[in-house]
């Protein structure tokens, strides 16, 4: 069973088919392949990298701007998905990473691996943060196409507050790696992105 890899060729194709939806402009197939690439850069740091690659997959396979459960629900479909292809712990484990980019809290877990692990996949979700101005910048433009149905004083209020929550946490990301990486950027971007809001 393990030498199966979690997410084949043909689940790969199905996935990738939802993240190609017209309605994704950031939460999309080029999205997933970022994190990937991410996830390969620190594999050597992961204790289960096949399982952080299915959370990968399947965290935002279900996105629709205007529900609330979309974490919940995309966890729901890995767990049907993902079903048979391995242990009970570890499809648990799974869906717990994914339930977990809803609020970009750590999970409790009994295992530091598992724990290590979630920190690491939390991370590479939110490595964007921290990219150059110029990504960091046509990341905001497509998530604000992807609310476009949100009018702009209730947008501006509801990602400032976005932005604020993040930027008052003292990290904001949760490895020391991805700290040294991509925090100082991320803290420039975001308040540069607050700013642009307050000012309209």
């Amino acid at each position: 069973m393990e030498d199966q890899p979690l997410v084949d060729k043909p689940l790969k194709q199905e996935l990738a088919a939802l993240y190609r939806a017209e309605s994704r402009h950031y939460h999309n197939l080029a999205h997933i392949e970022a994190m990937l690439a991410l996830a390969g850069d620190y594999r050597a740091l992961l204790g289960d990298p096949q399982a952080v690659e299915a959370a990968i997959w399947f965290h935002d396979a279900i996105y629709d701007s205007k529900a609330k459960d979309n974490e919940a629900r995309s966890a729901a479909l890995a767990a049907q998905k993902l079903a048979g292809r391995t242990d009970a712990e570890r499809l648990d484990r799974i869906g717990a990473m994914i339930l977990a980019t809803a609020a970009h809290q750590l999970p409790q877990f009994d295992d530091a691996k598992a724990t290590r692990d979630t920190s690491l996949f939390l991370d590479m979700d939110l490595s964007i943060l921290g990219a150059a101005p110029d990504a960091f910048d046509a990341y905001e433009r497509a998530v604000r196409r992807e609310y476009d149905w949100v009018e702009e004083p209730m947008w501006r209020a509801g990602r400032g507050a976005v932005l604020k929550d993040f930027l008052a946490r003292p990290r904001i990301f949760l490895t020391e790696e991805f700290r040294r990486r991509f925090e100082p950027q991320a803290r420039l971007n975001m308040a540069r992105s607050l700013a642009a809001l307050a000012t309209g």
